[in-house]
């Protein structure tokens, strides 16, 4: 409706008019309910809370204000209020229940006295006290009321929109020496619903003590330092130290298969050779070549700068280690003494060594015998390893070769064992000096075996008398032994010399034909082959005659 008070006046009402103000609620019968309001239903109990909670009314049960039957809002100056059915306050507004109107503020709504009768009742003006202070606490039912009153005077703290108070506005309720202070009565000023004017009373100050402070700074940096600390620990950002110059005396440093360059600075760093890692390894950053340094033991010098160390480690001479290179087609008591000779370890080691094939990893197929096992090839041997180790590598390596050539299963698919094989490979590496010609010696040693025939190879003979053989003597090509195959068929018991790749390839890949014969016609060591018998003496003839040692 519009009212005389003025055009496009409108009271609030609780159905949404969008004006954005408080729903109209009905007033609690108590000592702040305005003049004229009758009480709730069944009357309000609750001394202490005089604005609610309040019964809920029938009409929020109501999905939407749109209902035909929906009530209007309600006045306070006597609208009719529906009757709550008697069978209980049935489904609930998705808003119901309402909560408790807040304390404070709200008993201090005033009816208009300035405008017509007829305005809206629920529109109400604001308060201001009376000076005198009995006739407002007359007003509002007691000196209760009046602690949340302003100071004389001071008209403008109050919210003159007729709402609540803004939370924490009333600090000046504080005195100014920062305690909160109560009244007489033992009712605190902050506004706790008795005597304040605010809503919600605004959180009190806690003051944290300087020692606690204190405390809680110290830990703090604590933390930071510990933390900053750990970080440069562990990136070894902290100041290296380094030695200057290029050391004293001589330090024998081990470095193994899979060291990185950190490894091998904290061994240097671990034998004083270098003060501290970072250096060495900052000089070797620049470097590529650091990345090769090899396994092995190297001869260095105490506190050196860590750039002095890298430069030894990477010249010549500082990897103290023997270099020993095994020919192809040497015994074992040759290999034996060329190791003796070259490391300078005593030749009754390396037998004793030698005689314990099991400690060696030779394989189950050599029956424990280390002949044709010891692989030739150049080995580097350290300081500190033992004639065993050496000799093991030896081993190794024959596996390895062997592994990578399947001996086994082609041995197999020629009806030979893996021995059988190495020892026919040891007798083609001391026949010929050619890679090309050991497939055709590999043909005449099958086709003899096959035909019942001795394979006449002086070489096993020499073998069996522990001679060279250019040093076999007529009598000697008679010896009655296991090794002359000149007057017994078939293979020697054991391999008679290491025999190299190439030769352990033809014994398991013979060429085809029907050979039998060779002799020696050239001083490069190339021969002659043949299936024929006449012309294999005429070839002899010829070799002889040459001066090649064709004779016999």
């Amino acid at each position: 409706m519009t009212t005389p008070g003025g055009p496009g006046r409108r009271g609030r009402h609780s159905a949404g008019d969008g004006t954005g103000g408080f729903p109209s609620l009905p007033w609690t019968a108590g000592p702040t309910a305005p003049p004229g309001v009758p009480p709730l239903p069944g009357g309000s109990h609750r001394g202490d809370d005089r604005t609610g909670p309040l019964p809920e009314p029938e009409w929020w049960s109501y999905g939407s204000t749109a209902h035909p039957d929906h009530p209007r809002a309600r006045h306070a100056g006597g609208d009719d209020e529906p009757a709550r059915p008697a069978d209980g306050p049935g489904p609930q507004h998705p808003s119901a229940p309402l909560p408790p109107l807040p304390t404070g503020g709200w008993g201090r709504l005033q009816p208009r006295t300035d405008g017509p009768a007829d305005d809206d009742a629920t529109v109400a003006q604001r308060y201001d006290p009376p000076a005198d202070p009995d006739a407002d606490a007359a007003h509002h039912g007691g000196p209760d009321e009046q602690h949340g009153h302003p100071a004389d005077g001071d008209t403008d703290s109050w919210d003159r929109t007729g709402g609540l108070e803004v939370i924490g506005t009333h600090d000046d309720a504080r005195h100014h020496d920062g305690h909160d202070h109560d009244d007489h009565d033992g009712n605190d000023h902050d506004g706790n619903g008795r005597g304040g004017a605010t809503a919600v009373a605004a959180p009190k100050r806690r003051r944290r003590r300087p020692v606690a402070v204190l405390l809680s700074l110290l830990v703090l940096g604590g933390l930071v330092v510990g933390i900053v600390l750990g970080v440069q620990a562990l990136l070894g950002l902290t100041e290296a130290e380094d030695y200057t110059g290029e050391g004293t005396g001589t330090v024998e440093i081990r470095v193994t298969q899979g060291d990185t360059l950190s490894d091998i600075a904290r061994t240097l760093a671990e034998a004083d050779v270098i003060a501290s890692t970072r250096p060495f390894v900052n000089a070797a950053e620049g470097r590529p070549e650091a990345t090769g340094i090899q396994p092995g033991v190297y001869g260095l010098r105490s506190q050196m700068s860590g750039q002095a160390a890298l430069d030894l480690l990477l010249g010549e001479g500082s990897r103290l280690v023997t270099r020993v290179t095994i020919p192809e087609g040497l015994t074992v008591a040759r290999v034996l003494e060329r190791v003796a000779t070259e490391t300078g370890r005593p030749i009754e080691e390396l037998q004793a060594a030698a005689a314990d094939g099991a400690a060696l990893g030779l394989p189950a197929y050599a029956n424990g015998q280390l002949e044709g096992y010891l692989f030739p090839a150049t080995y580097d041997v350290d300081p500190d390893q033992t004639p065993a180790d050496v000799l093991r590598a030896m081993v190794q390596q024959f596996t390895k070769v062997a592994g990578s050539l399947q001996l086994e299963a082609r041995a197999a698919a020629l009806g030979r064992t893996p021995a059988e094989i190495v020892t026919v490979a040891s007798m083609i590496q001391s026949e010929t000096r050619l890679d090309e010609e050991r497939p055709d010696v590999a043909q005449v040693i099958y086709n003899r075996l096959g035909q019942g025939i001795p394979l006449g190879i002086d070489a096993t003979l020499a073998f069996g008398l522990g001679k060279s053989g250019n040093d076999l003597t007529v009598t000697d090509l008679r010896t009655d032994s296991p090794f002359n195959t000149r007057t017994r068929v078939g293979l020697p018991p054991t391999a008679i010399s290491s025999p190299g790749e190439a030769s352990l390839e033809a014994a398991l890949a013979p060429s085809s034909g029907d050979l039998l014969y060779y002799v020696l016609e050239s001083d490069e060591g190339a021969h002659f082959f043949t299936s024929d018998y006449a012309e294999f003496q005429a070839a002899r003839q010829r070799c002889a005659e040459a001066g090649l040692g064709c004779g016999g």
